[in-house]
């Protein structure tokens, strides 16, 4: 018989923390948790085999589930001393989600399950506090009908809003326990209203509805498009933890929270978090009051007048932070914890490990190692590398003038200037207008996250550190300011209020997610500078990694970027880049519109300066690391006039008439000018082109040299070969113009000739090409293109669809097409070494900065990766990380 539950609690349980993809998080740390001893409710997980079942046969269940559930719950009750449906001592359960990867916000959970009019009167009577009851009763009917029946939860908020209203008060706890009858009632009458039929009161039917409700989140869009972000297989379903209830919403010594047990935009090691008195958990994620602060440091930096909870509470928040230290040294990893206090009594309803900024992840993982915790090689693995683009996100520049209208909560780190959207739509609308956005919502929700995705910030006026706009931004590295409480936003109208300012949609707003701080229009924004302990953990992560790690740079700024990252060399430098300032485009024009060889040369000799100046300033910038030249690749078409005073402007440089120019024009016009006239054909068909470039390169070089430089490691590659003759063409074309300069100038810089790989026909052809290939540079965005027949440009439109409906599992210009592309790669490689074993392979695609495709290079044998210079810290701690991962799989 197939196991389908896990029980756990009092000190045991059937589960254990290694049973993840099982139990999936959450169930697997509450058995962890129970298995240490710790306070832990009892409760049952339903295994996420049952959500693979549930989806693979019609949204039914496992015949012989609902006994094993029914087992699982008697021993619940006789734990916690009630039974589900009893008006005597009723057990109150809630029924929360757990994917084996923690979804914050993403899926659904229902608190207080087993409510019904006897229940609620006999709870009343139990605890001697009908306040309590009848609050949890109207609390459990608002998230059951939002939750199972989709019973839209503004339509409560309404009702509730207008009784506070009758009453003149503004606070839920204000309301008594006769006001909150009669308030659960009114909430019945509108489901029956909504519906056609009543509220079920019958327990079973709503354990029963919210697992199936919980099982049928995990297909919601937002947890869709969660899973879709962060690359969560659809396969791997979700559990669901169900468990006894306890209390923060039971008075003044009761109470609700989360912690961290270090600082999660920081990394500092204090326990970090926020808790409300007399609520429920909900309350806390969800934004809707702003909560008070953990610890008393933290209140008082905050300037904080409510008391901490370890102020309000010392008992609880000492046994509480006893308990983070425990969880910390038992999983050696930063936790964040979700807690109840009933009556004064500690309770731990969730741990896992805590999501966290970069520069949170790169403090604890580097501290965590001084303290003895982990290793350095275990600190590698601690960072996520995209995670790492946070800290290169913007700071505000000191000195630039600004005029601040509110401060909020520093939630996510990073300054970010845009236009003020207030929905997910607008949003997501302008961003696809590639206009930066700042997203101002009263608070955000799980909806909201396409909106959050799009925005450069986020701003909310409610919420805390721990509500959903903060954990979601700092897990985007989006920066977020939260609990901004002086903004009075009206979405409907399209503005926000602060004081007396008036920000209207489409203006410009600026925040500092660091400070919380909050500025009318656009501020200066200056890049960070990368010490500390991100120095420590690269060099860490340099002591493990195998591949090298180079940059794609086509100017002195750009190699310069790079080197302060960390580059080991350029892997791509695209020499047509140069051609596209406005002094330069008007030869480049004269050169293509030429229609003899001596046109093109009076043209190119204008150009020749200009590449060789260029060439030298890279050289001397990169000081004898290695350097890839790609000779002119694009097709002619990209450089062509289009309107009538460019036209006149090179027809004037050449000496031409616009009528002939207009005709050349013509000529050279292509269909499929991607699969043209471009790369290698250029070079073999105009050979002056290649010739003036390869001149270019070599005088450079050899400029530095004669200079004082570091000798030049010089990588001539040709472009898109397909045929060996190609090369075979260019190369000896390249030797001819070595030769004349050492004729010349009496020597010439070594240099290398290679290829870049970015057709079919050369990967499967690679053996022989390198037989005058020295080095392979996979240039992995065409290879996509020419292996899939998907042109880049233009799967936009097409290719999201393929990802909604499950066809592929990745976009194959994000992360390299394993079984397709990388099977190439793969070839190429080992045929290119079999004919010449010391051959140099590296990769030059976009996909050279990321960290799956990566991996695949790792895995693959290659020597290097090249990315933009703002992702070599990404490649370089991948690197180590597919380094390392290689190495256990080896063992």
């Amino acid at each position: 018989m197939t196991k389908w539950v896990y029980a756990f609690g009092d000190g045991k349980a059937e589960g254990r923390s290694e049973m993840r993809d099982l139990l999936g998080g959450k169930g697997a740390n509450l058995a962890e948790m129970s298995n240490l001893g710790l306070p832990v409710p009892p409760g049952l997980t339903v295994t996420t085999e049952v959500c693979t079942y549930y989806y693979a046969n019609g949204h039914t269940y496992p015949s012989d589930l609902k006994a094993q559930v029914d087992e699982a719950l008697a021993q619940i009750g006789r734990i916690a001393g009630g039974t589900l449906g009893d008006p005597a001592r009723p057990l109150l359960l809630s029924v929360r989600s757990g994917a084996r990867v923690s979804m914050p916000g993403m899926m659904d959970t229902v608190l207080n399950l087993g409510l019904n009019p006897d229940t609620a009167e006999g709870l009343a009577k139990l605890t001697g506090n009908p306040r309590f009851a009848y609050d949890s009763y109207r609390r459990f009917i608002q998230m059951y009908s939002d939750v199972v029946l989709g019973v839209d939860h503004a339509l409560f908020e309404e009702i509730l809003d207008e009784e506070k209203d009758s009453k003149g008060i503004e606070l839920d706890t204000d309301l008594d326990a006769d006001d909150l009858k009669h308030i659960a009632g009114l909430y019945k009458a509108r489901v029956e209203k909504e519906l056609g039929k009543p509220f079920p009161d019958d327990v079973q039917e709503q354990l029963w509805g919210a697992i199936g409700a919980v099982f049928g989140s995990w297909h919601s869009p937002r947890a869709n498009t969660y899973r879709k972000l962060n690359h969560i297989p659809e396969d791997w379903g979700t559990a669901v933890s169900v468990q006894a209830m306890v209390f923060g919403n039971r008075g003044e010594t009761s109470a609700t929270g989360v912690a961290f047990t270090r600082d999660p935009a920081t990394g500092e090691k204090l326990l970090y978090g926020e808790f409300l008195i007399n609520a429920q958990g909900e309350d806390v994620v969800a934004g809707i009051r702003t909560p008070q602060p953990i610890s008393k440091l933290v209140r008082e930096r905050q300037g904080g007048k409510r008391p901490s909870m370890e102020e309000a509470m010392p008992d609880a928040y000492a046994e509480l932070k006893a308990i983070g230290d425990r969880l910390e040294q038992h999983y050696r990893d930063m936790q964040d914890v979700e807690f109840t206090v009933q009556e004064g009594k500690l309770f731990m309803l969730q741990t896992r490990a805590g999501k966290r900024t970069a520069e949170a992840a790169l403090k604890a993982a580097v501290d965590m190692v001084g303290e003895g915790l982990i290793d350095k090689t275990v600190a590698v693995t601690r960072v996520e590398p995209a995670a790492l683009n946070q800290l290169l996100h913007p700071t505000l520049d000191p000195d630039a003038p600004r005029e601040q209208i509110t401060v909020g909560l520093g939630a996510s780190p990073g300054a970010a200037t845009g236009e003020v959207a207030f929905t997910a739509e607008e949003a997501e609308k302008l961003a696809a207008d590639h206009k930066d956005v700042i997203l101002v919502r009263a608070e955000t929700s799980p909806e909201d996250i396409h909106g959050m995705h799009a925005a450069r910030g986020i701003l909310t006026a409610r919420g805390g550190m721990t509500s959903h706009a903060a954990v979601v931004a700092r897990g985007m590295g989006r920066p977020c300011v939260s609990g901004a409480g002086m903004l009075k936003i009206d979405a409907a109208k399209g503005e926000m209020t602060a004081g007396d300012v008036v920000i209207k949609r489409g203006e410009i707003l600026t925040i500092d997610g660091a400070t919380g701080q909050v500025f009318k229009g656009r501020v200066g924004l200056r890049q960070p500078e990368l010490t500390g302990d991100f120095g420590t953990l690269m060099q860490w992560a340099d002591e493990v990694r195998r591949l090298k790690v180079r940059t794609n740079a086509d100017t002195p700024t750009d190699a310069a970027t790079a080197r302060k990252f960390g580059a080991e060399g350029i892997g791509l430098c695209r020499t047509e880049h140069m051609f596209f300032d406005a002094e330069r485009i008007i030869a480049v024009r004269q050169m293509i519109l030429a229609d003899t060889e001596e046109g093109r040369k009076e043209a190119l000799a204008k150009l020749l300066p200009i590449q060789r100046g260029d060439f030298e300033a890279i050289f001397t910038e990169m000081a004898g690391l290695p350097v890839t030249i790609r000779l002119l690749d694009p097709p002619l078409h990209e450089f062509l006039p289009h309107k009538e005073e460019e036209f006149e402007e090179v027809a004037h440089a050449a000496g031409s008439s616009v009528a002939k120019l207009r005709a050349r024009a013509t000529i050279l016009h292509e269909a499929n000018p991607m699969l043209g006239h471009r790369g290698c054909r250029l070079g073999i068909t105009y050979p002056e082109i290649y010739e003036m470039q390869a001149r270019a390169i070599l005088e450079a070089a050899l400029a530095v040299e004669e200079k004082g430089g570091a000798p030049v490691q010089l990588e001539i590659m040709i472009p898109l070969v397909g045929f060996k003759a190609e090369l075979d063409a260019l190369a000896a074309r390249i030797a001819g113009v070595a030769e004349a300069i050492k004729a010349d100038k009496g020597k010439v810089p070594a240099y290398m000739i290679g290829t870049m790989i970015e057709l079919p026909r050369a990967a499967l052809r690679a053996g022989q090409i390198a037989e005058t290939a020295q080095f392979f540079s996979f240039g992995t965005n065409d290879l996509t293109q020419t292996t899939i027949g998907i042109s880049r440009d233009d799967a936009g439109m097409f290719l999201g669809e393929y990802l909604n409906k499950g066809l592929i599992a990745r976009d194959p210009f994000v992360s390299i097409d394993v079984e397709g592309v990388g099977e190439l790669v793969r070839i190429a490689a080992e045929r290119g070494r079999a004919t010449r074993a010391n051959i140099k392979l590296g990769i030059c695609g976009e996909h050279g900065g990321d960290p799956d495709s990566i991996r695949f290079c790792h895995d693959s044998g290659l020597d290097y990766v090249s990315c933009s210079p703002f992702r070599v810290p990404v490649a370089r701690l991948a690197a180590a990380q597919a380094a390392l991962e290689k190495s256990r799989r080896d063992v």
